[in-house]
């Protein structure tokens, strides 16, 4: 059931992962800054990208747009390189398992994954992504505070320092219930996503060179990134909501902010920011997902010629 590929190391499975997630974070910030901006106005608050976009130019400079790039980095490099390695351990356990392996390999195929069954992606997206969520959902909290308009944050300390003061150790965890809700459906449907539009390109594409394999992995993370953002995205509106309001009563809990949004937007506020995260997730698949497997591919062939 298993590849008789070379494995990689765990050291090349996390740089892969760290550097993935360090190009996406660093390249794609400014959506990030103004996704949260669209998506904590209230009722009253401006929902133009546009305007918002002009709005932090002209008080901050280009630079402005980087606002938040620190907790972004701290997130996402050590997060990507964790979520990485756990997701490719978990995938090697699980084609031990005949509901989740494959009998057989297309030796053919590019990946430096391990093969496995639809459900098997599935599961092992899901899993992966909540115990790396819980674990950096801190970053995730001190991320949305720096990005939002209404804090003033000079350094990651006093923003971790201003969160347990007005709200303790409960504000560090808060909107995991949101983030899990879109997280682990997202990172499911998307490796589920991911694999199948790359089995299907690698046979349209034949031959397998560096520049296919580059298409391919591009191609796939971009396509499975769209579709699982689209599904996943109320959840991340209700998120943004509870860490940037945490100190109003009404978005306290899941419920509650979810009837928040209702009552301020109807069922439209549930997609406020969905064209900046489609575009976002676009492309950070794309970028994080061909770094990654393209320097597997890169450290795995290498190996074989020595």
């Amino acid at each position: 059931m298993s590849n008789k590929k070379p494995a990689n190391s765990i050291y090349e499975h996390l740089a892969s992962g760290g550097l993935s997630g360090f190009a996406a974070a660093l390249a794609l910030q400014p959506l990030d800054l103004l996704k949260t901006r669209v998506q904590q106005a209230d009722a009253g608050g401006s929902r133009s990208a546009t305007a918002i976009s002009r709005q932090i130019y002209a008080q901050n400079g280009i630079l402005g747009l980087w606002r938040g790039t620190l907790p972004t980095l701290a997130r996402n490099v050590p997060g990507v390189a964790i979520y990485f390695y756990s997701l490719q351990a978990l995938r090697q356990r699980l084609t031990q398992v005949s509901t989740f392996g494959v009998i057989t390999v297309d030796k053919s195929n590019p990946s430096a994954l391990p093969k496995l069954s639809p459900q098997g992606n599935l599961v092992s997206g899901v899993v992966a992504r909540l115990g790396v969520g819980l674990l950096l959902n801190p970053f995730s909290v001190m991320k949305a505070r720096f990005e939002s308009d209404r804090y003033a944050y000079k350094s990651m300390w006093e923003a971790f320092t201003s969160i347990l003061r007005e709200s303790g150790p409960r504000g560090l965890v808060q909107g995991f219930n949101a983030s899990a809700l879109r997280d682990a459906p997202f990172a499911g449907l998307y490796v589920l996503f991911y694999e199948a539009v790359k089995d299907k390109t690698s046979v349209l594409l034949g031959p397998n060179t560096a520049i296919t394999q580059a298409a391919i992995y591009t191609w796939s993370g971009a396509t499975a990134g769209a579709m699982a953002t689209v599904a996943t995205h109320p959840f991340d509106v209700m998120k943004t909501r509870m860490q940037v309001n945490s100190d109003l009563p009404q978005y306290r809990s899941l419920a509650k902010t979810g009837i928040a949004i209702f009552q301020q937007r109807g069922i439209m506020g549930f997609f406020d920011g969905a064209s900046i995260r489609v575009s976002r997730k676009i492309f950070s698949s794309a970028i994080s997902w061909t770094v990654y497997e393209t320097l597997l591919v890169f450290w795995r062939d290498r190996r074989k010629l020595v």
